[in-house]
């Protein structure tokens, strides 16, 4: 079992490791707009984004005329996330603080999202249950995540043969599963809608892309520095993952799906 001091440490090591994502915030600006419309965003709602990075879906979700919120673990994120606000002329309240807490009273907000954010948290059943709570009833629960058997999935797995999570704590590529996504949301949601897209990246090498997953990635970058002094295991490491990269590069672009989920909070 894990206690609150581990699951702090594992939070810490979140926060500094994906202080350093500003770089992929391009690319994951166009499935922020698929989210928002597979959420139907509406003028005027209330929304919540839940571990929002860098702010693309907050922004995004503004620009449609919603009254947004916005939560995340990293300051430095945030920092970038107000910029981002700023320089689109809208208006985002930000937050730095936790998915397992959110400082919200209870159905506070007609639509909560999150896009490869919440499923980070250590405790998928804490984090589920705090977004519900936030949730008015009938309002819409909408989140993107990575299926296990998809490329970013897969890179999720090879990372964890590597450096496994703490005991207790689930694989993050569960949250691409379906079957899994129904089990966490439970009764407590109906209308729930599945649907697949995929976001691509420019490669110009799979050794370009490993660089920049190793130097952007909370994860890979963890691992990196933890295989540093074992540098048999870390060439090894990095030519699988330069295999797996080159099977889902086609004309220098990587192609990543994703999975959006879509839900109603039970009256």
């Amino acid at each position: 079992m894990l206690n609150d001091n581990t699951f702090m440490q594992f939070k810490a090591v979140q926060r500094e490791g994906w202080a350093l994502f500003v770089p992929l915030e391009a690319y994951t600006t166009p499935a922020a707009s698929r989210l928002v419309d597979f959420a139907r965003v509406q003028p005027g709602e209330k929304v919540l984004d839940v571990a929002c990075g860098t702010g693309v879906v907050a922004v995004t979700a503004a620009r449609t005329g919603a009254q947004v919120k916005a939560l995340d673990l990293s300051p430095v994120l945030l920092e970038r996330a107000r910029w981002n606000t700023g320089t689109a002329g809208v208006a985002v309240e930000f937050t730095e603080g936790d998915a397992e807490e959110l400082p919200y009273p209870d159905a506070s907000f007609d639509v909560v999202l999150s896009q490869y954010g919440h499923m980070f948290a250590p405790r998928p059943e804490v984090a589920v249950s705090e977004m519900l709570r936030v949730l008015k009833p009938g309002g819409r629960i909408a989140f993107s995540t990575w299926p296990p058997e998809l490329f970013i999935g897969r890179v999720f797995n090879l990372v964890a043969r590597y450096l496994p999570p703490p005991p207790g704590v689930p694989p993050v590529s569960q949250w691409g599963d379906p079957n899994v996504v129904r089990e966490r949301l439970g009764d407590r949601v109906a209308d729930l809608a599945f649907e697949r897209d995929a976001m691509y990246v420019p490669a110009m090498s799979p050794q370009h892309v490993r660089h920049l997953f190793e130097t952007t990635a909370a994860p890979v970058l963890k691992l990196v520095q933890t295989l540093k002094d074992d540098p048999a295991k870390l060439m090894q490491f990095r030519s699988e993952l330069e295999a797996l990269i080159a099977a889902y590069t086609r004309n220098n672009l990587v192609r990543q799906q994703y999975l959006m989920t879509r839900a109603v909070k039970h009256p």
